[in-house]
């Protein structure tokens, strides 16, 4: 009986002691996770230092970086996995420079006022145009393909700008036609909005934010 009773602490013991040191190491892993410096993190870093980039240089983007990009893109959320997008990335020059001629003809005044003017993409060298589909649906999901599309880009040395402006303008001017000809979008789709990449040729600082219009609800 004694042996038995001897048996059952020493079982006891040996449980606790092991449940004691499982605890203690999952409180060092917690510990160190919560230490660890925040900003050390690629994907936070690259989400911190991501600014708007009007000016770039003289030189197109590498096509092997577009299509790092371009998979990045695609592998934003999507409800249902429907991949409502249509992504157009422009690496021919010839084209860009088109359609670039055209808005200097049609909108000279602006031009003029404009000396840093280069080009209607902020003068990037390429553009990524994400469109949706125009009987609505899609935007929530279009909007997460171009965040990663800018966070791909910021972790890659390049520097973005979100376009809505000239939207219009490239959507609708009877004279843009031969450049939304060689887009190739679907019929039923309209472009969402269209995104300046390059590499930048600034560094601007970043824009205040207000915390105060985030609540935790404890």
């Amino acid at each position: 009986m004694k042996k038995l009773f001897l048996t059952c602490c020493m079982t006891v013991f040996f449980t606790f002691n092991v449940m004691a040191q499982d605890n203690e190491d999952k409180t060092t892993n917690d510990s160190t996770m919560i230490e660890e410096p925040a900003l050390d993190n690629p994907v936070i870093q690259a989400i911190m230092n991501r600014r708007s980039i009007r000016k770039y240089l003289d030189k197109p983007v590498e096509h092997e970086k577009l299509e790092i990009i371009a998979d990045c893109a695609i592998n934003a959320p999507s409800g249902s996995n429907r991949q409502p997008w249509q992504v157009r990335i422009i690496e021919n020059q010839e084209l860009l420079a088109q359609i670039n001629e055209v808005f200097m003809k049609e909108n000279a005044p602006q031009i003029k006022r404009d000396k840093n003017f280069k080009n209607l993409f902020r003068n990037a060298p390429n553009i990524i145009i994400v469109c949706t589909p125009t009987k609505g649906g899609g935007q929530i999901d279009a909007g997460m393909l171009g965040q990663n599309i800018m966070l791909a880009a910021q972790s890659l040395g390049l520097g973005t700008c979100c376009l809505g402006g000239i939207v219009r303008f490239v959507s609708s001017n009877p004279k843009t036609e031969f450049f939304r000809d060689e887009l190739n979008i679907p019929a039923d789709y309209s472009i969402n909005y269209i995104i300046a990449i390059g590499y930048p040729d600034e560094t601007p600082d970043p824009k205040p934010r207000d915390p105060s219009k985030v609540m935790f609800i404890e």
